[in-house]
Formats: C-alpha cells, structure tokens, sequence
C-alpha cells in the first residue's frame, strides 16, 4: 500500500478512504497486502486530482463512477452502431 500511495502522490489513509467509499477494491496478497492494479492506480489519481480541486471525497468517486458508466455506454453505443451500419436514426417527428 505505501508503494500505491507513493505511486499515487497519496496516503494509505487516502487509498483506504477510496475502497471505504467503493471506488477501488484491491486485490490481496497470500499476507493480505492490499494490491492495486494501474487501472486502480490512476482512478485514484483521479480522484485525488479532484479532492485536490475541493471535492469532497464522496463526491468525488461518486463521478468516478458516473463518468466510467458513461464511458461504458458511449463504447457500447458505438459497437452497437457498428453492428448495424445501414440503420438510420428515426427523422425527426416521427
């Protein structure tokens, strides 16, 4: 965890705080040692980066979570539209 933090620019209070808040669940080791993964990493930089800017934490993975659904549905979109190319959406007004 101290190299996570470190990694991080944070605190192992700090990467505690995200998993309380749901945002990151790290993996453990056989001794129990928390393990973060680089996607966990820069999520958390991310939210640090908000913090940072006067988001409290809560909030602040809250739109973590929000913006990786988005992300999600926008790449879902797409390859839903990629599966389909000649459908057209519906004109307007009808």
């Amino acid at each position: 965890m101290g190299r996570a933090a470190e990694m991080t620019a944070t605190t192992a209070g700090f990467l505690r705080a995200l998993g309380e808040h749901r945002l990151i669940t790290p993996l453990r080791s056989e001794g129990g040692h928390r393990r973060y993964s680089r996607y966990q990493l820069r999520i958390a930089m991310r939210a640090r980066d908000l913090v940072d800017q006067g988001t409290p934490i809560d909030a602040a993975c809250r739109i973590i979570i929000l913006e990786d659904q988005l992300e999600e549905a926008l790449r879902i979109n797409e390859q839903l539209r990629a599966g389909h190319p000649d459908q057209q959406p519906p004109a307007a007004g009808t």
